[in-house]
């Protein structure tokens, strides 16, 4: 038993007293978007995905997105995702805007945004969301490893053949800078293990994924054409070469830089967007 007279017990007593109580779980079909953290579901404050239409110059990986996003959200077959490539590119926008559009349309979809630390309780998130009349989209942003150590084997085993699978009504999406999500160097061909064998099992992450979407860095028109799409929705006018010398001084060309860039364009406006 506790010595009530010990310093550091009532200091402790005094903390846990004072510690505010764990949230209340979101409702899991009250909610368009979803943050899994600390063993449980908390509603995203504000989901406010970019219209459809207005993400230009990835149409091939928009339709192939959407199509396989459709057929989860209505029961058929549909396959994890991995969207990979340039950075900027609109990968993780495109993700969200799919939601968002098959939510308007009034099909039972919801994001779930997990982080790539969080990987070991999947399992305690698929249990507690596999018999709901719902889809999922599970998403891991930005996800990479060096290695193709623990990590990576235990998202494989979820993504196909493990006992502790993703469930029928949820998909992961992930979106990569690398094409393969696992680190590769030279190195690998120094192994003294076969290098062939190095090799698959770095790759055998990519493979999992039934659809690979690649993102890459855009022309100086599809910039433009960005910018201008962007502009236009917000009702503000812009100077094309203002808009090139801005990417040339972020030293990148890509959606994410249209939209800063129409950000900038709102703010020297005086308009909130």
């Amino acid at each position: 038993m506790t010595d009530p007279t010990d310093p550091l017990a009532r200091i402790a007593a005094a903390l846990e007293r004072l510690a505010p109580p764990a949230p209340p779980a979101a409702d899991t079909m009250a909610h368009p978007a979803y943050i899994w953290r600390d063993g449980g579901l908390a509603a995203a404050r504000a989901f406010t995905p970019l219209p459809l239409e207005l993400l230009s110059g990835v149409d091939a990986q928009k339709g192939a997105l959407v199509e396989n996003a459709r057929r989860l959200a209505t029961g058929s077959a549909a396959h994890d995702v991995l969207l990979w490539g340039a950075r900027g590119a609109g990968k993780s926008a495109l993700v969200k805007a799919t939601v968002g559009a098959l939510q308007n349309d009034g099909l039972a979809i919801a994001l779930i945004e997990i982080s790539g630390d969080r990987i070991e309780t999947l399992p305690r998130l698929f249990a507690l969301i596999a018999d709901l009349p719902r889809a999922f989209i599970l998403f891991l942003d930005d996800l990479g490893f060096e290695d193709a150590g623990h990590g990576a084997r235990l998202l494989r085993s979820m993504l196909e053949g493990g006992a502790e699978a993703r469930p029928a009504n949820a998909r992961l999406h992930v979106t990569a800078n690398r094409r393969h999500i696992v680190s590769r160097d030279l190195r690998e061909q120094d192994s003294p293990i076969n290098p062939r064998d190095v090799v698959d099992d770095k790759l055998a992450l990519a493979d999992r994924f039934g659809l690979s979407l690649g993102f890459h860095v855009c022309d100086q028109d599809s910039y433009v054409a960005m910018v201008s799409g962007y502009a236009q929705s917000y009702g503000l006018s812009f100077d094309p070469l203002d808009a090139i010398a801005w990417a040339t001084q972020r030293g990148s060309r890509s959606g994410r830089v249209a939209w800063q860039y129409v950000v900038e364009l709102a703010g020297r406006a005086g308009k909130a967007i």
